[in-house]
């Protein structure tokens, strides 16, 4: 490009000159032609005068054309005048090449080899730019395009990494409980049962880590379809206190560690049971694996939305964790040892979310943390 250019500015720069020369020759022609005849006719003129015996009248109009002639011979030469005129002609010439290299050439070039870096993969390379060229818009985008393209990587690698983490995580927690179904399985099959009370607490116990490893692989097929955003959501009208009171006492089964408070007046809703169910056993378990108190459920009716708080009396979420809490992931620093994938809280959110609704929590100022899940109400 840079050669093109020169070529074409080195050819227009002749062409000026070529003109130049040709004018001031073409003016010079003409000028000395007009001074040639009038020249002629003051000769003539001089001649009449001296036959017609005006010897005076005839020396002045002599001495006129002398001075005349001595004028013209010092006007400058042609050579001097194609030097001048060419010489602005470069000058011109020079001025218009250099703008046009620092504001096209010189920036153009500069971003063709940002983006052989581009092309090469190399995202760490910066690329100043000024607005006010030619360039400066595109530059800006295109700097902004590398930019973004660092930060989807950047998030694309730690979404790996999440994904490795987490399965890694929920594998090392399936372990425990297979563990203990193993071997309450082999105390079955050595006839350890010796009474009925303790068969009775074998079974009790297999059909536990059962249920927690079911949960544990609902867990991992949450985290594969949420990240897609393919978890199906199925309607149904129902009744709202009486499902969640049925569903917290076969939660609270084994444990009695659940009391529920019921609005005491209907709430139909249109929901999906099955999520509904997740969503009640996430909080649950999360309040178990935390807080190991107490835990107490209340549901009421708020306008036209049904209200569920969870709470218990644990040591609650640091402050500075609240924010990102229902983040995929995310575990606040006060969980200390206990096994997680850092899915309850996000998966609460996004059920919520799908049917319309929403999730809260807070810190309660005697201590404990109180979740508050919102859905409307159907109307009848």
């Amino acid at each position: 490009m840079k050669k093109k250019l020169l070529t074409a500015a080195a050819a227009f720069a002749l062409l000026l000159v070529c003109t130049a020369v040709l004018l001031s020759s073409v003016l010079k022609g003409s000028d000395s032609s007009d001074k040639s005849g009038e020249q002629i006719v003051a000769l003539n003129e001089i001649e009449q005068l001296y036959k017609s015996g005006e010897t005076e009248k005839a020396e002045e109009k002599a001495e006129e054309l002398a001075a005349a002639l001595r004028s013209g011979s010092s006007e400058k030469n042609i050579g001097t005048e194609v030097l001048v005129i060419s010489g602005v002609s470069l000058l011109f010439m020079g001025g218009v090449l250099a703008y046009v290299y620092f504001s096209v050439l010189r920036p153009f070039d500069k971003l063709k080899g940002f983006a052989g870096e581009i092309a090469m993969g190399n995202f760490d390379v910066s690329l100043e730019y000024d607005r006010a060229n030619y360039f400066g818009t595109f530059t800006w985008a295109f700097d902004s395009m590398r930019r973004e393209i660092t930060k989807s990587r950047a998030c694309e690698r730690e979404a790996i990494e999440n994904n490795k983490t987490v399965i890694a995580t929920l594998s090392h927690d399936i372990k425990t409980p297979i563990a203990s179904l193993r071997a309450y399985a082999e105390g079955l099959e050595a006839n350890m049962d010796t009474t009925p009370e303790k068969r009775a607490r074998y079974l009790s116990v297999i059909t536990r880590k059962c249920d927690e490893v079911a949960r544990l692989t609902n867990d991992l097929f949450l985290h594969s379809l949420s990240s897609l955003d393919k978890l199906s959501v199925a309607g149904e009208d129902f009744e709202l206190g009486e499902f969640i009171s049925d569903t917290l006492e076969e939660l609270s089964a084994e444990r009695g560690d659940i009391r529920f408070v019921g609005a005491g007046e209907p709430l139909p809703v249109t929901a999906d049971k099955k999520r509904i169910t997740q969503l009640l056993e996430n909080l649950v378990n999360n309040s178990r694996k935390y807080a190991g108190t107490k835990i107490t459920a209340a549901l009421a009716k708020d306008g036209d939305e049904a209200v569920l708080t969870v709470s218990d009396r644990g040591p609650g979420i640091p402050d500075e964790d609240i924010p990102f809490i229902f983040g995929k992931f995310y575990r606040g620093h006060n969980c200390g040892n206990e096994q997680g994938s850092g899915l309850g809280l996000y998966i609460v959110k996004y059920i919520a979310e799908k049917h319309g609704g929403s999730v809260s929590l807070r810190n309660l100022p005697e201590g404990g943390l109180e979740v508050t899940v919102r859905m409307a109400l159907r109307k009848t």
